[in-house]
Parts: C-alpha cells; structure tokens; sequence
C-alpha cells in the first residue's frame, strides 16, 4: 500500500510551490488538510477523472475555498484534465486554477467557493438532491441514486451564520450521507480563534441531530478513514467528523500560526519545509510512486462501468423512468414544456383577472409544477404570502427513519419549508441546482434578498438556473412600513451579472417571466411579485414580451392619430398607472406611447434595432417604478418617478399618492418634460 504520508506531502509540496509562484494564496490550509484528502480521496470517493460529471459519482466541496490549492493538487494527482503546467499558473489570469475554485472552469470542481459557509450549505443542497432523487427514481433491486456528499469546512465556515441555518435544516431532513470534515486548526487570519470562536461545536451540530465523530487527530490518514467508514453507517443522520490539525503542517516556523493562512512561505521556509518533511524533490516535482499512488483513472473507470451496467438494467426493467431520469440530468426540460407555457400565458391572458402578480405565479405555477416534476419549490416561512406552493407540490417531509415520505399516488414532496432561513435556502437551492435532477425555486420578500443576496451573486457566477420568487415588491405592501418596503432592492438585483430580473405588470407577463425563467439554463432569475391587485392590460401581439420590453400601447390606443411625442416606460403595477396617465395626456392631444419593460435586465440583452424601434431614441421618454431611480438613467431619460427614501408606514393607496404614484403626476411629469424641450 502507498505511503500516506508521502500522498500528503506531495499535496503539501504542491501547495507551497504554487503559492510561492503566484506570489500570493493560502498554502497553511491544504498543508493541513493534506491526511484528511489522503483518506477520503484514496480510500472512499467514488469518481472518475475521466468523466467528472457521471451521475453516479460521489460529490466533493471544498467549502474553504482558500484552500484551493488543495483541490488542484488532488485533481491533478488523481488523473483529471489539470496538467502541472496549470498548476504553475495558480491565480494566473484565464487559468483553470483561479484563487478560489470555479465550477465550469475547473474540471472536477463541483461548486465555487470562496465566501465561506457557502460550500457547506451548497453540500447540503446536494445530498438533498440525492435523497429525493433516490426516492423518486429508485426501485426495488434498482439503485441508481446511491452517493455521498462529503465536504470540508474550516473554522471561519462555521463562523458564518449560514452554516447554523444549512446544517440545522440538514439534520431536520436527515441526510444521512452527507459527510462534513471539520479542519479544526484553531487559526484564522486574526490569529487563535478561541478568544471570539468559543463555541462547542461537537454540542453544537449534536443538537441539530448530527452523528458527531471525533475529534481524531487530522493528521492520521487511518484514523480518518475508520471515522469516515463510521460515518458512511449513519443512515439517517449527517455527520460532522472533527479532525484536529495544525495549519502549515511540516513548516518549521509557520505551522500553526495566522502567518501560515495568508501569504507565501518564502523561498528559505519553502527550503526548511522540505526538508522536515523529507521532500527531497524539486519545485513541481512528483515522482511517478506518487503518482501512481494517487492515480484514480482506473478505478474510476471501473466504479462508473459497474454504474452503467447497474443503470443499463433499470432501464431494461423501467424504460420511461430511465428516460427521465437522464433528461432531467441533463437540465432538459420536457418536450411539451412551450406548449405549457404558451398555455399558461394564454389562459391568463383570457381570464384577463385583475389578480396580484404573486397570485398570477402561483396560477403559472399551477400547471407548470405539473408538467414538470423537477420543479421544486420552497419559502422561507412566508408560503401563504408567496404562494409557492402548488396542488401538485405537496410539502416534503421525512419519516423516523429518514426516509422520504410519499404522498398517496406515490410522490415525494416537492415543496420546503426552508423557515426563516434566507440566505441558507438561496445557497441549497445552489447546491441543488448543481447537483443535477430539479430546478429549484424559493420564495420571500423581495427586502429580504438582502439576506440571500450573495448566494445570488454566486447563482449568477456559476450560471445556475435557479429561481427567486421575491413578493411584495414595493411600497405597495402599504401598512409593515419601510423595514418591508423594497426600494433599492429591483435596482441593486438588476446590478448583478448574468441574473434575470423581471417585474411583470399582470398574469400574462408573470406566466412569460416563468416560462423564461425555466428557459434560461445558464442563469439564475429574480421575479419581482406584488401583494396588491393589478388588472389584465389589452395585449396585442404578446411576442415580444420575452425580450424584456415591448410597445403596450400606442398614441392610437388613446385615441389620437398621430405618433408618439414621448415615452412612458414603466414596471410591474406602475405600468396600469402609465396607461392612465396616456389617457390623461391624450385628452391634452399630447400623444404618448408606453412601454411596459417586464425586464430590463433581458432588454438590455437584445439588439441595438430592437431597442430604437421600442424607446424611438429621437423622443423624450419618462420612466416609473416605486424604486430607486438610480438605474434609469441609462435609458435616455428626461425624468424619473421613483424612490430615493425609504418609504413610510400606510395603507397602500396613501402611500401611492404621497409619492406621486398616480396619473395625475405621472402626466404632469411628461407634460413638464415636454415644455422643456
């Protein structure tokens, strides 16, 4: 058998020279976790470096994503697509060894991480994936959903609030194999962490119902591997295993202390560092031993071969399940999914309701939950105000024994009660994206995003097709008052690269949003939802409205003939007041086209043609949103009627007219701007 500790230090020695190269990184945290990586990596990950995303693999986060040069070390070793010389070009720009790890840029790394705490919540989304995968797709001597879901974590992971809401929900649902390793160094950049990190943690995850293992001496390859085999015979109860190391272990004058986190060993420690650990080889040297100790190609190989005879049966014995388990694997969605859509967009359009947006999402919801058993929705606490639940979504729940309820025809729940809990149910709904088989969505209020917002951002950074349903939009929410009173929230979310933000004005525009949310699989989508009533708008051609905005209605809707001599641009329920406001304006023979922009994020998207022939770049144009007006300007606009204050406690209808949301104001804007001219 390998040696242990030569597979350690050829990751610690990797480390060092990679940090030092790049003249910046964190080697203290992978020479520390080095024994912990030996055990899970060569004694229990199932995977394969020849095909990083086979189904049936194990999945691995790195939840302190400063440690990354571990990962790359652990890729390269073990045979992935990651050659040395992109290890000498760690942190180096359009590598595929960034800072921290990058899900799509690096192969085999199966989340980003670097805001710490997120991993581990992405960990939990995971094997929360699995287990209802498992329940759904397994049958009697058929397992094809059978993996574990193994992260590490450090000290500051669990400092984040995050990992209290992540991992009490993991052991509420019983995630049995999910397996977390604490790298329990005792150091951050601050130096001892005990002074402000005095927690019990072992106390502390047994009262969320975790199998707690430990501490055993991280630096034991074979200790760890009797905990992990200990831990993979939890069935009903993740487990955290505590493993105590020392941060920059073997360097002589670095190893436990904050100078080891941060920054480079230096050329003389790097030299006093070999020769304590009795590296005898040069920078980037491996030699073939250790390779060959580390290689996980055929192995690899023959775990996923044996999975894919194991899959080839089920699909003899079920061939539609086989089906669809590989096309919701593969993020498709089904073949009658436009048909749905046009569907739900058309029935709202012919109930023509005057309905809430949020009601009209849940209507959407109604039949999309239906034709599409990979939705799977959730709030946080606030279902009855969200309205993310549907008849088919019935609420998940596990029994004693861990197992995944089923309903009476035989389906799991597929709506969650994440609680008060924000930003953990943003970034489980990460991980389960990530994990492959559902397309999560969960709902809150639209000021709560403030909690879920960095997970967004990372939604949005690893092109994940994930769902936000943010109700009560605006002052509109009227009486909870300006803590619940979004107003910079539609502009700050409209700042974030690669998210789709939209604020429907009625049900056919909500029903739109939806189908183009799910359309989207490389991006994540906000959907901006009011409490208050807002009627059905007289839709010509609806073709338009996916491309984020559209010409509502023209001067000759109002009654004039003649064109346009300004533009009103309005969002979500200010577009009903635009409307009146064109009615208002007519009557003065001013003709006014309005423009409804559901989503400016994917007009911004479309071509330059498309845009001039919507805004008429020739023609004052007044833009009206009960939001921060910040963002508007870049339209060409003369004026704005929005929200730089925070807003004040009242009924809905009071508050629309001390902020001069109302016809009268909005045409008294467009007249203003046109004397001006």
């Amino acid at each position: 058998m390998a040696d242990p500790t030569l597979m350690a230090n050829a990751i610690r020695a990797l480390s060092m020279d990679a940090v030092q190269q790049a003249k910046s990184g964190h080697p203290g945290a992978p020479m520390g976790m080095a024994d912990m990586a030996v055990a899970l990596w060569s004694r229990h990950l199932r995977h394969n470096p020849a095909h990083p995303q086979w189904a049936g693999r194990d999945r691995f986060v790195l939840s302190n994503g400063h440690a990354s040069m571990l990962l790359y070390a652990l890729l390269h070793l073990t045979g992935y697509d990651l050659p040395l010389h992109e290890l000498k070009n760690f942190r180096q720009l359009h590598s595929k060894t960034p800072g921290h790890p990058e899900h799509g840029i690096t192969p085999g790394v199966e989340t980003t991480t670097g805001p710490l705490g997120q991993g581990l919540a992405n960990a939990v989304g995971m094997a929360l994936a699995e287990k209802l995968l498992a329940a759904e797709f397994n049958r009697e001597g058929h397992t094809i959903v059978d993996h574990h879901t193994y992260v590490f974590l450090g000290d500051g992971c669990l400092m984040e609030g995050i990992s209290h809401e992540a991992c009490s929900l993991a052991g509420a649902w019983k995630l049995g194999k999910l397996i977390a390793l604490y790298d329990d160094n005792g150091i951050s950049i601050d130096g001892q962490v005990a002074p402000w990190f005095a927690d019990n943690t072992a106390e502390r995850f047994k009262a969320y119902h975790w199998n707690v293992i430990g501490p055993v001496d991280g630096h034991d390859a074979a200790a760890i591997d009797k905990a992990i085999a200990q831990a993979k015979k939890s069935a009903s109860q993740p487990t955290l295993i505590i493993c105590k190391t020392h941060i920059g272990k073997g360097s002589p004058n670095r190893q436990g202390t904050s100078k080891a986190h941060g920054e480079p060993l230096g050329a003389d420690e790097i030299a006093l560092t070999r020769q304590a650990l009795g590296w005898q080889h040069g920078p980037f040297e491996i030699p073939d031993e250790v390779y060959a100790a580390w290689d996980a190609k055929a192995i690899g190989a023959k775990a996923e071969a044996q999975w894919d005879a194991a899959f080839a049966a089920y699909a003899k014995a079920y061939p539609e399940l086989a089906a669809e388990f590989t096309r919701r694997m593969a993020g498709e969605l089904p073949a009658n999914f436009q048909q749905v859509a046009v569907d739900a967009a058309m029935h709202a359009h012919e109930r023509a309701e005057t309905v809430a947006s949020r009601k009209a999402s849940q209507q959407a919801l109604q039949a999309l939950t239906a034709a599409l058993p990979e939705l799977l929705g959730g709030s946080a606490d606030l279902t009855g105000s969200n309205l993310t639940q549907t008849a088919a979504t019935a609420p998940l729940r596990m029994n004693a024994q861990g197992e995944v309820e089923k309903t009476k025809d035989g389906q799991i729940g597929r709506h969650i009660n994440y609680g008060v809990r924000e930003f953990g149910m943003a970034a489980i709904m990460n991980g389960v994206a990530l994990h492959g088989g559902f397309i999560p969505y969960g709902g809150t209020f639209l000021t709560f995003s403030d909690y879920s917002r960095n997970a967004i951002r990372m939604a949005a950074l690893m092109k994940q097709r994930v769902i936000h349903v943010f109700t009560h939009d605006s002052i509109g929410l009227g009486e909870d008052g300006p803590t619940h009173q979004s107003i910079e929230h539609a502009a700050s979310l409209r700042l974030i690269p690669n998210l789709d933000v939209w604020r429907p004005a009625d049900a056919v525009e909500t029903a739109i949003a939806w189908a183009a949310a799910l359309t989207n699989k490389d991006r994540p989508t906000a959907l901006l939802l009011s409490r208050q009533n807002l009627p059905a708008l007289p839709k010509g051609d609806m073709g338009n409205i996916s491309r984020g905005a559209y010409v509502l209605s023209e001067p000759a809707d109002a009654g004039l003939n003649k064109p346009a001599q300004i533009v009103l641009i309005a969002t979500g329920s200010e577009v009903d007041l635009a409307l009146k406001a064109q009615a208002l304006l007519a009557q003065r023979k001013v003709a006014a086209r309005v423009v409804s922009m559901p989503s400016a994020t994917t007009f911004d998207w479309q071509g330059d043609a498309y845009k001039r022939a919507v805004l008429l770049p020739r023609k004052p144009r007044v833009a009206v949103e009960m939001a921060s007006t910040a963002a508007w300007w870049k339209y060409g606009v003369s004026a704005v009627i929005g929200i730089d204050a925070f807003g004040e406690s009242a009924p809905a209808p009071v508050l629309f007219r001390h902020f001069g949301f109302t016809p009268e104001n909005v045409a008294a804007q467009a007249l203003a701007v046109l004397k001006k001219r």
